[in-house]
């Protein structure tokens, strides 16, 4: 499908840096969902409405390749963001154990799991910590209890400025004026600015560690306990019989 000109806005969120970078090509994607829950989309043909099985699909580049071996890398993260794309970006609303709150965007993450809803996020480790964790992690170990909330172009600036290194203890609620309401299952609060919710409840965590045995990286597995979604972006006419 296809539908009207893209917007200023979903334009000007490919130029977002940091984390929130890898926002472009979901956002579009959002768009035009958007667009088509509206009413306004057209249906258009596929890229290449010739093609039959069987047939070739090469690709538009000289059949040449590069190798790239990740261990005579002095980092792989710049290849890996940038190759290994689109990635959703899950915005990660987190409270400590006293309730203090934060909120932070990550864009190493993916659903796992529709029975029951599983979703993971990757937290690399932190060096402005004397724990090594970052807040999100200190705090999804404390209380086992997350909320993700869904990404869109209406808010991006407000979610990229929550990437900045706050001091532990700052709330990123209240430093980038994005709105709390409260979950129904969870603790953590949900981003009123977000059209989709998931609470979560911690159920593995896995740390790896690279070739000097040194943990650099924690996934935290959390099953959706309760999902929230706008009126405007949601279809309850059922989607037919589950896998």
């Amino acid at each position: 499908v296809a539908a009207a000109p893209m917007s200023k806005a979903v334009i000007a969120s490919a130029a977002v840096g940091g984390a929130v970078a890898a926002l472009a090509a979901r956002q579009l994607f959002t768009w035009l969902q958007r667009r088509i829950m509206t009413g306004t989309a057209r249906q258009v043909n596929p890229p290449h409405p010739w093609w039959e099985p069987g047939q070739k699909q090469p690709m538009p580049y000289p059949e040449k390749f590069v190798e790239i071996d990740p261990a005579q890398q002095q980092s792989c993260y710049p290849l890996v963001i940038s190759a290994y794309v689109p990635r959703p970006i899950a915005f990660v609303s987190t409270l400590d154990a006293s309730g203090g709150g934060n909120l932070a965007p990550f864009s190493y993450t993916g659903v796992f799991s529709h029975d029951p809803p599983i979703i993971a996020v990757s937290i690399v480790s932190s060096s402005a910590n004397a724990d090594g964790k970052k807040d999100t992690l200190a705090n999804i170990d404390a209380t086992g209890e997350f909320v993700v909330n869904i990404m869109s172009t209406w808010f991006v600036e407000a979610a990229n400025y929550t990437c900045a290194n706050f001091p532990r203890g700052m709330n990123e609620f209240d430093e980038a004026g994005l709105t709390r309401i409260p979950s129904k299952v969870v603790k953590p609060p949900r981003v009123k600015e977000s059209a989709v919710h998931f609470e979560c409840k911690l159920v593995h965590r896995k740390e790896i560690t690279n070739k000097a045995g040194k943990v650099t990286t924690t996934v935290v597995f959390g099953e959706a306990v309760m999902i929230h979604c706008a009126e405007g972006v949601v279809n309850l006419n059922g989607a037919g019989e589950g896998k």
